[in-house]
């Protein structure tokens, strides 16, 4: 090996740990700041790229877990071509598709790098930051000024924490039973602890509704992965004994959950805004999008177009001036169509294949991608930039991770099926 070449190892391996550390730092800062965020993921691209070879790219793309992220984000940037929408608007739509690049990316960087926990770690220890200013920003309210609607919420919105504390208490629960089986008792308590409280914020510090549904279907799946459908019963059961001492104990908890009634009710019937009243309406006006245009879609950045012409001779229409549906299903296939829909359902069902079977890398996994698909029927989580980076970073790193477990031998096409 010529001096040259040392050299540039040497280099590339320097650079594919700076690439490794910065998602780290990428990790830290996405419950935190927007800004930081995005100025870091820019940095850690620069780096990475240099350091990836097409052989191993390759192989992710010819993956369905890495290669139907990158056929919907090609699928947006086609339609951008029948969008009847300014240029401008329609390079804004595609914004959204544009961070599932980064899957196969992450893909390949994590199957080699041996810092993948540190991500989680760093994700971690960031929430708890977190859960500490959100009850100090509730206890003294005045320290921090809030939209309304934010209490207790330090930093972005009540939706984004509620989504990173449920996960962070999912993935706990695991830690302490697992902690537990190997009677690392004081561990298992510390995890449990930890797990209350950040579901102790969400029941009854600032609850994002999103969280509610999210909860009760990852307690039957956790049920489902390590008992089948005796887990689900037994899961179910504790699932709703919580629900029933959440729901005595929390008046909080009850005012947002029956607000989506009344909620609804004064939107329909006094015109009055309200967030419940707002979702139904948008889905409505989604679904006549569609309708009118259910194979490929109006074109990318043709939502907010879409909902100013049904705007048009409503005595309220001034609701529909939006280019969020608040639902992923609906903000894909306003653009592309059921062509867009089924590829996005495609790439969910090849995410969530990967994980099968009772390890805690798995269930990370399925947190992950669960999460995002029961939220993504209420948000557009893939389309809003936390929520969205929250599924790449963390889809790909724990799908690197399956991979680098896999067997030598093992062929690319049938990586879908790994346990």
């Amino acid at each position: 090996m010529t001096d040259l070449t040392i050299a540039r190892f040497i280099d590339k391996t320097r650079m594919a740990q700076f690439a490794d550390g910065l998602l780290v730092a990428v990790a830290v800062s996405l419950p935190w700041s927007t800004s930081a965020t995005s100025i870091l993921l820019v940095v850690w691209l620069i780096v990475l790229i240099p350091t990836l070879e097409w052989e191993q790219l390759r192989r992710e793309l010819l993956t369905p877990a890495g290669g139907l992220p990158v056929v919907l984000f090609l699928l947006g940037a086609l339609g951008m071509a029948w969008a009847d929408v300014t240029w401008h608007e329609r390079w804004r739509g595609l914004d959204g598709f544009v961070r599932l690049l980064a899957i196969p990316l992450l893909m390949v960087q994590f199957r080699r790098s041996d810092k993948d926990y540190r991500v989680f770690a760093g994700f971690l220890i960031s929430c708890i930051v977190l859960l500490v200013a959100s009850v100090i920003v509730y206890v003294w309210p005045n320290i921090l000024v809030r939209p309304p609607g934010n209490t207790g919420v330090p930093v972005k919105t009540y939706i984004v924490q509620s989504l990173e504390f449920t996960m962070c208490a999912a993935v706990l629960f695991d830690l302490a039973i697992a902690r537990a089986s190997q009677r690392q008792w004081k561990i298992s308590i510390a995890f449990t602890v930890l797990a209350f409280a950040f579901l102790g914020d969400i029941f009854f510090v600032t609850t994002g509704r999103t969280a509610l549904v999210i909860i009760p279907v990852l307690v039957l799946l956790y049920g489902f992965r390590y008992s089948g459908w005796k887990g689900v019963l037994i899961a179910g059961a504790i699932g709703f004994v919580v629900a029933v001492i959440v729901w005595t104990s929390s008046p909080y908890t009850r005012e947002r959950v029956m607000g989506i009634y009344s909620e609804t009710e004064l939107y329909e019937q006094q015109k009055e805004a309200t967030s419940s009243g707002f979702r139904i309406d948008f889905w409505k006006q989604s679904i006549q999008f569609i309708k009118s245009a259910p194979l490929l879609g109006h074109g990318t950045g043709s939502i907010a177009d879409q909902f100013r012409r049904a705007s048009v001779g409503r005595t309220n229409g001034n609701v529909f001036l939006t280019s969020n549906p608040h639902n992923q299903i609906f903000a894909v296939g306003i653009q592309l169509g059921f062509l867009g829909i089924a590829v996005l359902w495609a790439m969910w069902i090849a995410h969530l294949m990967i994980f099968r079977g009772p390890e805690m890398l798995t269930w990370i996994g399925s947190v992950i991608v669960m999460s995002n698909i029961i939220g993504s029927l209420f948000n557009s989580f893939i389309f809003d930039f936390t929520e969205g980076w929250i599924y790449v970073i963390g889809f790909g790193v724990v799908a690197g991770m399956v991979r680098r477990q896999l067997p030598p031998g093992y062929k690319a096409h049938a990586l879908a099926s790994a346990k």
